[in-house]
């Protein structure tokens, strides 16, 4: 499995809404559903997006936009609207206790067909466990990515389609975000080019992709630099080279770093013994490998485990 898609693994739409908003300026809409990362896609109309921390962006049509969460934003009609009295309408995609998405709120009514209408996709996506937060830190606030007329009218008819079928309609509303998700955060970092995340450029490049694609599909084999090379078909010398200027790290520094950074998705999504976490993530012995653990995150395993644990309700208890 690539980088980009066990980083996905963990993280999904949950109660995704298709709304025709049919909104009199002044409007103001409030998200609030508490989660990772939110989703909108703009198919018509548009507005500006104010984040806790004040940025502003406006969005149009053909524009997807991703917030990362969990502190609440808005969607106004202008800036100033969210500083105004005027009520504000609030979208929340899931409730507290997992009712489902709600289709009328405040006013807004939801699904109509007018051509006027502004138009959206919205997704909140939930996650299980900790393993997408490396995706996350390699996000801004929030990230916009621009569209095109033929995507848009596709998505419409696709989320039109899905939400009056009564058989599964939310189950394929969910998934038709999961897959808009991938394609904004493959085309966003497409776009970012050198600014990407270097675990992405790797990827995608001709004499490391072979390299980092083996390592990620076994990560606890017996990697070294000249088996590394000898994937990518170069001479350890100049794999090693281009690797640290690419990737901003040799490659053994790079391996231990995604092992760790497995063994610490491990310890807080599951509860494998600590020597079975070792052994998943190519260590010989739990001794060597709380030693290494403690030097790159700064505590011990079984500590690390019991903090993060206490403070996630719900995770699994340690053994």
């Amino acid at each position: 499995m690539d980088h980009l898609s066990s980083l996905l693994s963990g993280i999904r739409a949950e109660g995704s809404v298709f709304s025709h908003a049919l909104l009199t300026v002044p409007w103001t809409i409030r998200f609030a559903d508490d989660v990772p990362l939110t989703m909108i896609g703009v198919l018509r109309g548009g507005g500006t997006l104010l984040l806790p921390d004040g940025t502003e962006r406006v969005v149009g049509a053909g524009v997807t936009a991703l917030v990362r969460g969990p502190e609440p934003f808005h969607l106004a009609d202008r800036p100033t609207t969210v500083r105004s009295p005027h009520a504000a309408y609030e979208i929340v995609c899931s409730t507290p206790n997992d009712e489902g998405p709600a289709q009328e709120l405040g006013g807004v009514r939801w699904g109509a067909d007018a051509k006027e209408a502004t138009a959206l996709i919205v997704g909140a996506y939930r996650a299980s466990g900790h393993r997408h937060e490396r995706l996350l830190r390699a996000l801004p606030p929030v990230l916009v990515v621009e569209g095109d007329a033929e995507v848009c009218a596709w998505l419409e008819t696709a989320a039109v389609y899905a939400a009056r079928q009564s058989a599964g309609s939310q189950a394929l509303m969910d998934r038709l975000l999961d897959w808009a998700l991938v394609c904004t955060l493959r085309t966003w970092f497409d776009r970012a080019g050198a600014d990407a995340p270097c675990w992405y450029r790797g990827l995608a490049d001709p004499v490391l992709g072979p390299a980092l694609q083996s390592f990620h599909d076994q990560p606890a084999g017996a990697w070294t630099v000249a088996s590394l090379a000898a994937r990518s078909g170069v001479s350890r010398a100049l794999f090693a080279k281009r690797f640290t200027q690419l990737m901003g790290r040799p490659p053994l520094a790079y391996l231990t770093e995604c092992r760790l950074d497995e063994a610490a998705a491990l310890l807080t999504d599951t509860d494998l013994s600590i020597a079975q976490i070792a052994r998943s993530v190519g260590y010989a012995d739990a001794f060597g490998f709380s030693a290494a653990f403690k030097r790159h995150k700064g505590l011990s395993p079984s500590v690390f485990r019991a903090t993060t644990t206490t403070a996630a309700p719900g995770a699994p208890r340690p053994r």
